[in-house]
């Protein structure tokens, strides 16, 4: 199971430089399989609004999760203890400690172009890194 960071949805809405590997991966990826936590849609919607495309942020939401079956996870106050620590043991902010923390809990992969989670014991899978894996 996968959880999917922030940046590989905002490298689509904002038609990033690697915007079409993370749309193979979504393609190939068993939906089922896919999850995106509060947080990253809760930035996600943020980054949208403020960069002046929220109707992007709308289909976006629609096509992946209302339709598309992606399926949203979330911590809950008690685990922000640990999310503090995660953060200062790794030196991670507050958000990549969130995803380190979900992922840690449900036993996710930790999808993302974010070399930050390199630091951790976890470590992080880009979409391409995935899509070999699967043709192997």
């Amino acid at each position: 199971m996968y959880l999917l960071d922030t940046n590989l949805l905002l490298e689509i809405l904002l038609a990033q430089e690697r915007a079409q590997e993370v749309k193979e991966f979504l393609r190939e990826a068993h939906r089922d399989r896919l999850f995106l936590s509060d947080f990253s849609l809760y930035s996600i919607g943020i980054q949208a609004v403020r960069r002046g495309v929220p109707e992007a942020f709308v289909k976006m939401v629609d096509d992946l999760i209302l339709q598309g079956g992606v399926c949203i996870a979330q911590l809950s106050p008690s685990d922000m203890q640990r999310l503090v620590e995660v953060a200062q043991q790794f030196g991670l902010d507050f958000d990549d400690a969130y995803q380190y923390v979900l992922a840690s809990q449900r036993d996710f992969h930790i999808v993302s172009f974010d070399a930050d989670f390199d630091r951790t014991d976890r470590g992080r899978k880009t979409p391409l890194q995935i899509l070999n894996e699967m043709t192997r």
